[in-house]
Protein backbone atom coordinates (compact mmCIF):
# COMPACT_ATOMS: atom_id res chain seq x y z
CA UNK A 1 0.00 0.00 0.00
CA UNK A 2 0.88 3.63 -0.83
CA UNK A 3 0.60 5.45 2.32
CA UNK A 4 0.39 9.49 2.16
CA UNK A 5 1.08 11.12 5.23
CA UNK A 6 0.04 14.67 6.10
CA UNK A 7 2.95 16.60 8.23
CA UNK A 8 2.11 19.42 10.31
CA UNK A 9 -0.48 17.57 13.55
CA UNK A 10 -0.06 13.77 12.19
CA UNK A 11 3.61 13.43 12.20
CA UNK A 12 5.09 16.16 13.98
CA UNK A 13 2.81 18.66 16.70
CA UNK A 14 4.12 22.25 15.52
CA UNK A 15 2.03 24.05 17.82
CA UNK A 16 5.06 26.51 19.33
CA UNK A 17 6.58 27.23 16.25
CA UNK A 18 3.67 28.31 13.97
CA UNK A 19 2.09 29.84 16.72
CA UNK A 20 4.96 32.06 18.10
CA UNK A 21 5.42 32.78 14.22
CA UNK A 22 1.90 33.84 14.04
CA UNK A 23 1.98 36.24 16.90
CA UNK A 24 5.33 37.29 15.43
CA UNK A 25 3.81 37.94 11.54
CA UNK A 26 0.57 40.13 13.37
CA UNK A 27 3.00 42.41 15.85
CA UNK A 28 5.19 43.13 12.26
CA UNK A 29 1.97 44.72 10.96
CA UNK A 30 0.80 46.46 14.05
CA UNK A 31 -1.78 43.86 14.95
CA UNK A 32 -2.36 42.23 18.39
CA UNK A 33 -2.33 38.81 18.38
CA UNK A 34 -4.62 36.31 19.87
CA UNK A 35 -3.51 34.18 22.97
CA UNK A 36 -1.53 31.14 21.32
CA UNK A 37 -4.47 28.64 21.81
CA UNK A 38 -7.23 30.75 20.21
CA UNK A 39 -4.66 29.62 17.39
CA UNK A 40 -4.80 26.39 17.47
CA UNK A 41 -7.25 26.26 14.48
CA UNK A 42 -4.76 27.43 12.38
CA UNK A 43 -2.81 24.75 12.21
CA UNK A 44 -3.74 22.61 9.29
CA UNK A 45 -5.45 25.38 7.06
CA UNK A 46 -3.33 26.83 4.09
CA UNK A 47 -1.47 29.60 5.58
CA UNK A 48 -2.91 32.61 3.67
CA UNK A 49 -6.37 31.40 4.38
CA UNK A 50 -5.61 31.74 8.17
CA UNK A 51 -3.73 34.99 7.71
CA UNK A 52 -6.94 36.47 5.74
CA UNK A 53 -9.35 35.32 8.59
CA UNK A 54 -6.88 36.84 11.59
CA UNK A 55 -6.57 40.38 9.32
CA UNK A 56 -10.13 40.01 8.71
CA UNK A 57 -9.44 41.24 5.44
CA UNK A 58 -10.40 39.87 1.80
CA UNK A 59 -6.89 41.39 0.43
CA UNK A 60 -4.49 38.73 -0.28
CA UNK A 61 -1.43 41.71 -0.47
CA UNK A 62 -1.81 42.37 3.60
CA UNK A 63 -2.35 38.41 3.72
CA UNK A 64 1.25 38.01 1.81
CA UNK A 65 2.52 40.88 3.68
CA UNK A 66 2.29 38.33 7.04
CA UNK A 67 2.87 35.26 5.34
CA UNK A 68 6.94 37.23 4.56
CA UNK A 69 7.23 38.05 8.41
CA UNK A 70 6.00 34.54 9.68
CA UNK A 71 8.53 32.94 7.12
CA UNK A 72 11.30 35.42 7.89
CA UNK A 73 11.16 33.62 11.96
CA UNK A 74 9.99 30.36 10.54
CA UNK A 75 12.54 29.69 8.17
CA UNK A 76 15.43 29.98 11.48
CA UNK A 77 13.51 29.16 13.91
CA UNK A 78 9.89 28.25 13.79
CA UNK A 79 10.48 25.09 11.83
CA UNK A 80 12.32 23.01 14.88
CA UNK A 81 9.92 24.28 17.51
CA UNK A 82 7.76 21.23 16.76
CA UNK A 83 7.99 17.84 18.10
CA UNK A 84 7.58 14.22 16.72
CA UNK A 85 4.38 12.59 18.45
CA UNK A 86 5.20 9.68 20.59
CA UNK A 87 4.63 6.55 19.03
CA UNK A 88 5.49 7.52 15.63
CA UNK A 89 8.65 6.36 14.65
CA UNK A 90 7.79 2.87 15.92
CA UNK A 91 4.70 3.15 13.97
CA UNK A 92 6.57 4.31 10.44
CA UNK A 93 9.02 1.65 11.09
CA UNK A 94 6.47 -1.27 11.47
CA UNK A 95 4.41 -0.14 8.14
CA UNK A 96 7.56 0.36 6.22
CA UNK A 97 8.96 -4.20 7.46
CA UNK A 98 5.17 -4.37 6.38
CA UNK A 99 6.23 -3.58 2.99
CA UNK A 100 4.61 -0.10 2.75
CA UNK A 101 5.61 2.58 0.58
CA UNK A 102 5.88 5.77 2.56
CA UNK A 103 5.00 9.74 1.53
CA UNK A 104 4.48 13.38 3.18
CA UNK A 105 1.82 15.00 1.51
CA UNK A 106 1.34 18.50 3.29
CA UNK A 107 0.73 21.61 2.59
CA UNK A 108 3.57 23.42 4.02
CA UNK A 109 6.07 24.55 1.03
CA UNK A 110 8.62 21.14 0.76
CA UNK A 111 11.72 23.90 0.89
CA UNK A 112 10.63 23.30 4.71
CA UNK A 113 8.63 20.11 5.13
CA UNK A 114 11.50 18.35 4.00
CA UNK A 115 13.92 20.30 6.47
CA UNK A 116 11.75 19.29 9.25
CA UNK A 117 11.35 15.30 8.43
CA UNK A 118 15.18 15.29 8.12
CA UNK A 119 15.97 17.53 11.13
CA UNK A 120 13.75 14.93 13.02
CA UNK A 121 15.20 11.96 11.94
CA UNK A 122 11.88 10.79 9.92
CA UNK A 123 13.78 10.78 5.90
CA UNK A 124 14.86 7.28 6.00
CA UNK A 125 10.67 6.37 6.73
CA UNK A 126 9.43 8.16 3.59
CA UNK A 127 10.62 7.89 -0.37
CA UNK A 128 9.58 11.68 -0.99
CA UNK A 129 8.44 14.53 0.90
CA UNK A 130 5.73 16.48 -1.38
CA UNK A 131 4.56 20.10 -0.35
CA UNK A 132 3.24 23.30 -1.85
CA UNK A 133 5.15 25.90 -3.19
CA UNK A 134 6.63 29.15 -1.77
CA UNK A 135 4.27 31.07 -4.11
CA UNK A 136 1.03 28.98 -2.79
CA UNK A 137 1.26 26.18 -5.94
CA UNK A 138 -0.62 23.10 -4.23
CA UNK A 139 -1.05 24.45 -0.96
CA UNK A 140 -4.43 23.32 -1.51
CA UNK A 141 -4.17 19.51 -0.24
CA UNK A 142 -6.63 17.83 -3.36
CA UNK A 143 -3.86 19.59 -6.02
CA UNK A 144 -0.72 18.76 -4.05
CA UNK A 145 -2.05 14.62 -3.53
CA UNK A 146 -3.23 15.07 -7.08
CA UNK A 147 0.48 16.25 -8.19
CA UNK A 148 1.67 13.14 -5.76
CA UNK A 149 -0.47 10.60 -7.54
CA UNK A 150 0.55 11.61 -11.30
CA UNK A 151 4.84 12.07 -10.32
CA UNK A 152 4.91 8.94 -8.49
CA UNK A 153 2.20 6.94 -10.92
CA UNK A 154 0.41 5.73 -7.54
CA UNK A 155 -2.83 3.70 -8.52
CA UNK A 156 -5.57 5.30 -6.50
CA UNK A 157 -7.13 1.36 -5.10
CA UNK A 158 -3.46 1.22 -3.81
CA UNK A 159 -3.44 4.29 -2.21
CA UNK A 160 -4.45 5.67 1.60
CA UNK A 161 -4.45 9.39 2.65
CA UNK A 162 -3.32 10.11 6.95
CA UNK A 163 -4.33 13.09 8.48
CA UNK A 164 -5.90 14.89 11.19
CA UNK A 165 -7.77 18.06 9.34
CA UNK A 166 -10.47 17.87 7.07
CA UNK A 167 -8.32 19.49 4.26
CA UNK A 168 -5.99 16.14 4.14
CA UNK A 169 -9.76 13.96 3.65
CA UNK A 170 -11.59 16.17 1.46
CA UNK A 171 -8.22 16.17 -0.77
CA UNK A 172 -7.94 12.24 -0.56
CA UNK A 173 -11.49 12.52 -1.76
CA UNK A 174 -11.49 14.63 -4.35
CA UNK A 175 -8.98 12.19 -5.62
CA UNK A 176 -10.72 9.24 -4.83
CA UNK A 177 -8.83 7.95 -2.33
CA UNK A 178 -9.60 6.30 0.55
CA UNK A 179 -8.53 8.55 3.99
CA UNK A 180 -7.90 8.01 7.16
CA UNK A 181 -8.42 10.44 10.45
CA UNK A 182 -6.18 10.68 13.30
CA UNK A 183 -7.01 12.44 16.56
CA UNK A 184 -3.87 12.78 18.25
CA UNK A 185 -3.55 16.16 16.14
CA UNK A 186 -5.98 19.33 15.55
CA UNK A 187 -8.99 18.14 13.75
CA UNK A 188 -11.65 16.47 15.82
CA UNK A 189 -13.51 13.37 15.51
CA UNK A 190 -16.83 15.23 14.56
CA UNK A 191 -14.73 17.45 11.83
CA UNK A 192 -12.90 14.33 10.31
CA UNK A 193 -16.08 11.99 10.03
CA UNK A 194 -17.80 14.96 8.34
CA UNK A 195 -15.66 15.52 5.87
CA UNK A 196 -15.78 11.69 5.16
CA UNK A 197 -12.78 10.30 6.82
CA UNK A 198 -13.46 6.27 6.29
CA UNK A 199 -12.06 5.37 9.73
CA UNK A 200 -10.64 7.48 12.60
CA UNK A 201 -7.82 6.43 14.74
CA UNK A 202 -6.53 7.33 18.13
CA UNK A 203 -2.96 6.25 18.40
CA UNK A 204 0.02 5.92 16.15
CA UNK A 205 0.03 2.39 17.17
CA UNK A 206 -3.45 1.80 15.46
CA UNK A 207 -2.13 2.51 12.20
CA UNK A 208 -0.79 -0.81 10.93
CA UNK A 209 -4.00 -2.72 11.90
CA UNK A 210 -6.32 0.30 10.52
CA UNK A 211 -4.75 -0.02 7.65
CA UNK A 212 -5.53 -3.44 6.29
CA UNK A 213 -9.47 -2.14 7.17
Amino acid sequence: MNLLFDLDGTLTDPFLGITRCIVHALNAQGRQAPPPEDLRWCIGPPLKDSFLALLDTTNELLAEEAIRHYRDRFATVGMFENEVYPGIEAALADLRRQGHRLFVATAKPTVFAAKIVEHFGLSPHFQAVYGSELDGTRCDKADLIAHLLRHESLPTDETLMIGDRRHDIIGAKANRLRALGVLWGYGSQTELTLAGADQCIAAPAQLAEAIQT
